[in-house]
């Protein structure tokens, strides 16, 4: 791995720099086992503690970046002669600085606080399918991430400023754009597969799939990709998610017994996600060039081994005789039947973690413009289920009886992510161009058919995970690919494929 390295001696308060940012990481990730904890194995009675446990971990750590000398160490080390790779550390470290030192601790431990309780309201309320339950604690999040951007930057949009929070060098006018422009690509598109004769095997897996044997073929899936078992584990949580670092990349699914492609699916994405973090060079753990890059470029890796690996048909030709050995009630199934149930249009899902490749991007129009209306003060919160709903009629013809299956179903709001549901979009437009590019030099389906996967973790450690902050998101974009950020590879991916099965 190439660095630059062109100082001659490291200055003293380099050294001291890297101690406390050492420190601060070290925090946060304690702070991400009991997030994780709490989402997969905590008891539900463990609520209190733990939401005064996460609070103290998060003044800790924003007293340790925004600390005097924390400041001081960076003003010294921007004057410095710093190689490539400190300069990135000193970029990343300010960033954040000068962000945190906007924001009074006591707005951070409150916004931390009210987080931890929300989680266990937000499941409430989704498991009774009562809006209101939420409602409040929804309110005032919003309420303390408006109060949040004023501090950052008051003559800015604040729902710009919350979106920088997850992608800071990919602007809310990038996040529109593309946004804007699948939704005028998509819609018709959606539209003509709706109306097509195609008859696609939609009913290739119905029937009942024990959630054991679902289990143990996922396991066998993550070990064919290349899943480092030591470095990780698999369990289960009511929304599937990944985290941890490149020493304990976690991942969770879900099951669901009358849909095995689910989990199937959903364990592909979270190991995208997790083989990034664990390609992460471990010589740069606690600093930012040992983090991954940006949401966006993350969820690029997990779009990319979810639909550019497991939903093509030569993923089935690989997979297909393994998941037949624990379901014998498939062994009819072909590899084109297969490849057809996985990449199936419902044009009447109203979920999200459960929408096919295409109709994805609709679900994350509706957030991103209800989320921008809410931070704007352009929409109250009792509204939120009616402009949701609206919303989904408009776009994908389908609306939610319940607000289970509208606008309760996702638990971001509940951590307070305003602003994070774009990057799952960006990411999957990233996870095209990054498909394109990795097949200018690798045959991608012959070396999946053949479940010969090191090349291509290969490329992706050499051109994305070994880079870890070192770059700008835009410049990392166009390291890897040549191009900055576009949308034409996804739009000609989905095009190409969809028309295919369609025939539209």
């Amino acid at each position: 791995m190439a660095t630059d390295a062109t100082a001659e001696e490291t200055p003293e308060e380099y050294e001291a720099f890297l101690g406390t940012v050492k420190r601060l990481t070290n925090v946060r990730n304690a702070a991400g086992i009991l997030n994780w904890d709490q989402e997969v194995m905590m008891p539900e009675g463990g609520t209190p503690a733990r939401s005064q446990q996460l609070s103290a971990l998060s003044a800790v750590s924003h007293e340790l970046l925004t600390d005097e000398e924390t400041g001081e160490y960076l003003d010294a080390l921007e004057a410095a002669d710093l190689n490539g790779d400190q300069r990135a550390n000193v970029r990343e470290v300010r960033r954040e600085y000068d962000r945190a030192t906007s924001v009074p601790t006591e707005l951070v431990e409150e916004i931390s606080k009210t987080t931890s309780e929300a989680h266990p309201k937000w499941k409430q309320a989704r498991e009774e399918d009562d809006f209101s339950i939420f409602a409040p604690t929804l309110e005032k999040l919003v309420e303390l991430k408006r109060e949040y951007a004023e501090h950052v930057d008051p003559d800015a949009d604040p729902y710009a400023v919350l979106f920088a929070e997850y992608e800071p060098y990919l602007d809310i006018d990038t996040a529109d754009r593309v946004l804007t422009r699948l939704k005028e690509e998509l819609v018709p598109l959606i539209d003509d597969v709706a109306d097509s004769d195609a008859d696609l095997a939609t009913d290739a897996f119905s029937g009942q799939y024990p959630e054991d044997k679902q289990e143990s073929f996922v396991r066998d899936v993550l070990d064919e990709l290349g899943y480092d078992w030591d470095r990780g584990r698999l369990d289960t949580a009511p929304h599937p998610f990944s985290s941890g670092t490149q020493f304990d990349a976690r991942i969770t699914t879900r099951f669901n017994e009358d849909d095995p492609m689910g989990a199937l699916l959903s364990t592909v994405h979270e190991f995208g996600h997790a083989t990034y973090t664990q390609g992460l060079p471990d010589e740069h753990y606690g600093t930012p060039l040992g983090e991954s890059r940006d949401l966006s470029v993350h969820e690029s890796q997990s779009r990319f081994w979810e639909n550019h690996v497991g939903r093509t048909r030569a993923f089935w030709e690989l997979m297909l005789p393994a998941m037949k050995e624990q379901f014998p009630q498939i062994e009819d199934v072909t590899v084109e039947e297969a490849h057809e149930a996985a990449n199936q249009v419902y044009d009447d899902n109203l979920i999200r973690v459960e929408a096919d490749e295409l109709t994805y991007h609709m679900h994350i129009v509706v957030r991103f413009e209800i989320e921008k209306q809410l931070i704007r003060g352009e929409l109250d919160v009792e509204d939120v289920p009616e402009a949701w709903n609206d919303k989904y009629e408009e776009y994908l013809g389908i609306r939610p009886d319940t607000d289970a299956d509208g606008c309760l179903q996702d638990i971001h709001w509940s951590h307070g992510s305003f602003g994070y549901f774009s990057t799952y979009t960006l990411g999957s437009v990233l996870a095209a161009q990054i498909d394109a590019a990795v097949r200018e030099e690798l045959d991608v389906d012959e070396l999946v058919r053949e479940g010969e996967f090191e090349p291509i973790h290969e490329w992706l450690t050499e051109n994305v995970h070994s880079h870890g902050c070192r770059y700008t998101t835009d410049e990392l974009i166009e390291r890897a690919t040549g191009e900055e950020l576009t949308a034409d590879y996804f739009v000609d991916h989905v095009t190409e494929k969809y028309g295919e099965l369609y025939g539209v």
